[in-house]
């Protein structure tokens, strides 16, 4: 009898314990991280998970959120475009997380984009993109073409008399969309077709040597030349070594990059590639206190003193704050009650302004053009004087020049025709 008993509270004790286990298991917020930790991302996008535990362990630190601790919930989708599409789902229906923070390339945003929006989820997409887009379930904390391309063409254009110019990028939809927004604009800007090369290369893209010599007889013509770079992952080291290979400098043809930051210069020896422009929105080497006190936490979270930071990373840091002001400000983490709270929100960025989310999903951004110098890092040779408003749709192309994004009623559409004052018929 008596061992009856003690089994009976044995099995008792152990379903109660089990109850308080599945019930604080229960009492966290997930959050997914949807970046590839291998293939040809990796090399961007391993840094940008690690940023995010950053910002979910600092947020725990100071209590969680709606008194429940935040739970990162991390996938790699391998750099595989469906696996994305895979992971996203299983992030949305089996792990029911509450937000998703991830994708690198705009293919990977186009291969979940339908999941978010069949499974009313929320993805804040980090990195700078084609436009041409705007879905309710995504927040574009990334640049759009007239917040890094188009301020980026005119520096080459006005600043240093540019005449021809190569664009090259990887064959998916951010290059080719981007490229087709640059060509449209130089078009405009006077610049004749004969004097626009357009190239474009697989991912992961290795052997240079054929293209790097067709960029280097673009450019003997005698008119200044430059390269438009949206070349995309680890394709970018072998590119830079080949350009070296044959004594492309930056005073011969200068590249601006649209797609190399920190992170892919730390894996290149960047002595020789000394004054090669990108355009970006941040760089680690923009002195504000912000952005030290960012830099002192990101070596001291990682516990190494050379890990550099990026724009991406700035983008997510702008973006997780939002969701957690946007949660806070609905007391709800459900998705519709965080995308009427969001809208208009303002959050500090690193560069010593705000990032304010606007009714198309886009961010205010400053943009900033740097130089590569010898030590790896970007030294700012110019930048505008304040924040861009994000436009979704480019006014340099016929499909789109009469669209607007406004996600607050009474549009709440992605893509309404000022002309026809009709939603819908291209995009999201």
């Amino acid at each position: 009898m008596r061992f009856m008993k003690l089994a009976i509270a044995l099995v008792t004790l152990g379903v109660m314990l089990g109850g308080v286990t599945a019930r604080a298991a229960e009492n966290t917020i997930k959050v997914g991280i949807l970046h590839s930790l291998s293939g040809t991302m990796a090399i961007s996008e391993t840094t940008l998970k690690d940023a995010m535990l950053m910002f979910i362990d600092e947020q725990n630190k100071r209590g969680g959120l709606l008194g429940q601790k935040l739970e990162a919930v991390v996938v790699d989708p391998a750099s595989d475009w469906p696996m994305f599409a895979e992971k996203a789902r299983a992030l949305l229906t089996q792990d029911k997380v509450a937000a998703v923070f991830g994708c690198w390339t705009s293919v990977s945003r186009k291969s979940v984009l339908p999941v978010f929006e069949e499974a009313n989820g929320l993805l804040f997409y980090p990195v700078q993109y084609e436009g041409q887009e705007s879905s309710r379930n995504v927040i574009y904390t990334g640049a759009a073409p007239n917040q890094q391309a188009i301020p980026a063409v005119d520096y080459l254009l006005k600043e240093m008399g540019i005449k021809r110019f190569v664009l090259a990028g990887t064959d998916y939809v951010f290059p080719r969309t981007a490229n087709k927004i640059v060509e449209a604009y130089l078009l405009r800007q006077g610049v004749a077709q004969d004097d626009i090369m357009i190239n474009y290369t697989p991912f992961g893209y290795a052997d240079w040597q054929s293209i790097v010599a067709d960029i280097k007889r673009f450019g003997s013509a005698g008119r200044k030349t430059a390269v438009i770079s949206t070349i995309n992952g680890d394709a970018n080291v072998p590119f830079y070594k080949e350009l070296v290979n044959q004594g492309i400098t930056a005073d011969l043809i200068p590249v601006m990059a649209f797609s190399v930051g920190e992170e892919e210069l730390s894996g290149i020896d960047t002595r020789p590639l000394a004054g090669h422009l990108a355009a970006w929105n941040y760089f680690m080497s923009v002195e504000t206190p912000e952005n030290e006190a960012f830099i002192e936490k990101w070596h001291a979270f990682v516990n190494d003193p050379k890990r550099v930071t990026n724009d991406p990373m700035e983008a997510h840091y702008i973006g997780f704050n939002l969701w957690v002001k946007a949660v806070e400000k609905a007391r709800s983490t459900d998705v519709d009650d965080v995308l009427k709270a969001i809208v208009g929100l303002e959050v500090p960025n690193l560069t010593g302004g705000k990032a304010r989310l606007l009714p198309n999903h886009h961010i205010t951004k400053p943009v900033f053009i740097g130089e590569i110098t010898e030590e790896g890092q970007f030294q700012v040779v110019w930048q505008t004087p304040g924040e861009i408003p994000g436009d979704a749709w480019s006014d340099y192309l016929p499909e789109s020049q009469d669209l607007e994004a406004d996600w607050t009623a009474p549009l709440n559409c992605g893509n309404y025709n000022l002309k026809t004052k009709t939603c819908g018929g291209s995009g999201n």
